[in-house]
């Protein structure tokens, strides 16, 4: 069996555990059981477990009449999981979304509750940022409690960087010198794994955005201005020359990219592109947070940082009852006492006007204020709809793999778009 058949094989066997699980105990209208209880359940990362497990404890105990049961999936498998249980009518009273066309499908086959009335009752406004409440609005819906609000950086060792007389890149030309050094020295450039596709994905769309400039690359994340054209070739045709010289991992087109930190803590490569919670797995994982800093990569204009944000997405058919018990159970895991104790499990700062930044994350505050400075775009998953998505995806691979031609993939990915825009 090769590698991607087995993959295939893989996940089909997730999608089958997800449909049993949630067989077993989707959400939506089941209450009490018989336990006199309000029975909720919540799907989340697996990253989050270690804190979900002690709140969700915590919370049950000072609850009786309330009963939360979890479980856990990786950044894919809560993907696969939710979309199983959507077709099947089993979702849960709860489940972790991002914002943009991923937590939108939901949103669009009316399958969360609209906590739009709910939210202006309740005062939400003086909550939550106004920024993080507009990216959970959906198909007019405001289609979850907003959880995070996320800026990608540059993340880099230090320690590699000085041991190599490196300098960290303020533009374009020079991030290629780094890239040439650290390979002629033995170290891969930028850690990365294609599988899902998600991860290179965060590099092709700043080589995107160096060659296209902040407007074209805008004009093109909205359907506005095609993909077919110079500055996206020049940009896969630039994706293709890294993979050529190697100045990403061997493999990594079959590889999974919830492991690409472990080539970076090991000092095998030397940068990886993450969002600010990187700093709380680095904590996590036992690792030196001396050693990382980040920075913006130098495409060019203000070195605009990707965004999306993060919610937990509720069940359209939950009861009063039941919504009551999930905002409250919401409320109580995001709660500045469990925040604080359990930080590195949280994406910090969370989307809330009274927000503080996290003690012992130094990279965190500087990558906010970054991204205040320089602007944000919309990450590409979250702004293009899936289909479109998973096109430029095959697009990746392809290129990488010298199957597709960059003209080739330019054309493929505007396609797509016109095929999506034809329904």
């Amino acid at each position: 069996m090769n590698t991607k058949r087995a993959m295939k094989t893989g996940l089909a066997l997730v999608m089958m555990a997800a449909l049993s699980l949630t067989t077993a105990w989707g959400g939506g209208q089941s209450s009490g059981g018989g336990s006199g209880k309000t029975q909720l359940t919540v799907w989340t990362l697996s990253t989050r477990q270690v804190a979900y497990d002690a709140v969700i404890k915590a919370f049950n105990a000072a609850n009786p009449d309330i009963q939360v049961t979890a479980a856990y999936y990786d950044t894919d498998g809560i993907k696969d999981a939710t979309k199983v249980a959507a077709s099947s009518k089993t979702l849960p009273d709860m489940w972790f979304n991002w914002g943009g066309s991923l937590g939108g499908f939901f949103a669009e086959n009316d399958l969360v509750y609209d906590l739009t009335n709910y939210a202006a009752q309740n005062g939400w406004k003086n909550t939550f940022s106004p920024g993080v409440l507009n990216l959970c609005t959906l198909s007019g819906k405001l289609a979850g409690y907003p959880t995070a609000y996320n800026v990608l950086d540059v993340y880099y060792r230090k320690d590699i960087f000085q041991k190599y007389n490196l300098s960290v890149p303020t533009t374009f030309e020079q991030f290629e010198q780094v890239c040439a050094t650290l390979k002629q020295n033995g170290i891969t450039p930028i850690s990365t794994a294609g599988l899902y596709g998600w991860h290179v994905m965060r590099f092709v769309e700043l080589l995107i955005e160096h060659y296209a400039g902040a407007q074209l690359h805008d004009s093109m994340s909205t359907f506005q201005t095609s993909h077919n054209n110079d500055a996206v070739i020049q940009a896969l045709t630039k994706y293709k020359e890294f993979c050529d010289k190697g100045y990403f991992p061997a493999g990594f087109v079959t590889a999974d990219p919830n492991n690409t930190q472990m080539a970076v803590f090991s000092g095998a490569a030397a940068m990886d592109v993450q969002g600010q919670w990187y700093d709380g797995t680095i904590i996590q994982e036992q690792q030196d947070i001396s050693k990382y800093g980040t920075f913006a990569f130098p495409s060019g204009g203000t070195n605009r940082m990707s965004a999306f944000a993060e919610m937990m997405q509720l069940n359209k058919n939950l009861s009063n009852e039941k919504l009551a018990a999930c905002i409250k159970f919401l409320d109580y895991y995001y709660s500045k006492e469990n925040v604080a104790k359990y930080a590195e499990y949280y994406n910090l700062p969370l989307p809330r006007l009274d927000a503080e930044m996290p003690a012992g994350q130094p990279n965190v505050a500087i990558m906010m204020q970054t991204s205040n400075t320089n602007g944000t775009f919309t990450i590409t998953d979250q702004a293009f709809p899936t289909e479109v998505a998973d096109e430029l995806f095959r697009v990746q691979d392809g290129i990488a793999n010298g199957q597709i031609t960059p003209q080739d993939g330019a054309a493929r990915i505007q396609a797509a778009i016109t095929a999506y825009r034809s329904k």
